[in-house]
């Protein structure tokens, strides 16, 4: 089952990044994007500027309407954990029995508390489900810098076929079957990436990053166990390496938001100068809920939803983290 037509779902940074990804790979690559400027610009070979900008892009298929969807082998679905219900409903109505689909955002729904797999299940159940994450910014990846993903997907065939179809020596997927834990963890680490943010901007040292990364990754594995996913898959790519990678740079954009949170600036005027979505500031509270509702204990990701519903301020949330009562690490 050759996958030789890529539709991209999303033509954010990390959407063109993958369809770049597709294109080296020797697919064709259609993206399907909501901005007409963009379309237009992707398909005369002038790049996407508005969220990708100084990256030689080749002329792309790009389109802004969903039919046009129809007939690709297989999608990578890429718009924001937030979108994703209505980027997936609009593609339902054109989509084929078991069109494979890999769920590349990195989120929980807010309004339901689910997971982009529920998502799919609930709008396009006739897919075939995958899930795409790992450390990659999308600027390394549009520039074809190694990178390495997990690439989830019970059905052993399809995930052969997905990797046959964007596997390259500077894109490596890695094979799981593991839906839940690998979404999971790409979730959990942008909301860990803001409070390592606030910890950079706030300069309370380098001691103190480290101990948030390693009890954050406790997090991250209690949540996705209690979810069904496996304790080994967050200890992969998708879970501590996505971790390591998103907390440890300002490049990436919930760890520049946490950092200027830190330096006394309010949420509200920080997403008002970016044109990319922040995807930890909307998956931060779905977060303190989700694990409430399963009795797993974050206290990370609630003092950071704390903090973004001004329940708490920085300094009380770092006082109410340092003052837990002390307990054995495991």
């Amino acid at each position: 089952m050759p996958f030789e037509t890529i539709g991209v779902i999303g033509g954010g940074a990390w959407g063109t990044a993958l369809a770049l990804a597709a294109h080296r790979a020797g697919r064709k690559v259609r993206i399907w994007v909501r901005e007409p400027e963009v379309a237009a610009s992707l398909n005369a070979g002038a790049g996407n500027p508005l969220y990708l900008s100084n990256v030689d892009i080749p002329a792309m298929d790009a389109v802004t309407d969903m039919v046009q969807m129809a007939d690709c082998d297989a999608i990578l679905a890429v718009s924001p954990a937030q979108f994703m219900r209505d980027a997936l409903s609009r593609l339902a109505p054109h989509a084929v029995d078991g069109l494979p689909i890999a769920l590349c955002s990195k989120g929980v729904e807010q309004s339901s508390l689910k997971l982009m797999t529920d998502v799919l299940a609930e709008t396009l159940p006739q897919a075939s489900p995958a899930v795409l994450s790992g450390p990659s910014f999308a600027i390394d990846v549009a520039n074809d810098l190694p990178t390495a993903v997990t690439l989830a997907c019970e059905d052993a065939a399809i995930a052969e076929a997905w990797v046959a179809a964007i596997g390259r020596p500077a894109f490596r997927p890695y094979l799981s079957d593991d839906l839940v834990g690998a979404e999971t963890g790409g979730a959990v680490k942008n909301v860990l990436a803001i409070a390592c943010g606030v910890v950079d901007g706030m300069g309370l040292g380098k001691s103190a990053h480290a101990a948030l990364i390693a009890r954050g990754f406790a997090e991250m594995t209690r949540l996705g166990v209690a979810l069904g996913g496996r304790a080994e898959t967050l200890a992969g790519l998708c879970g501590l390496g996505d971790l390591v990678l998103t907390c440890s740079s300002p490049q990436s954009r919930n760890m520049s938001f946490g950092r200027e949170l830190g330096l006394g600036r309010e949420a509200r005027d920080i997403l008002a100068e970016r044109a990319a979505v922040t995807e930890g500031v909307a998956t931060a509270p779905a977060m303190a809920e989700l694990a409430s509702r399963h009795g797993v204990d974050m206290p990370i990701c609630e003092a950071i939803a704390k903090i973004l519903s001004g329940e708490a301020s920085l300094s009380d949330a770092i006082s109410g983290l340092l003052n837990r009562p002390f307990k054995s690490e495991f």
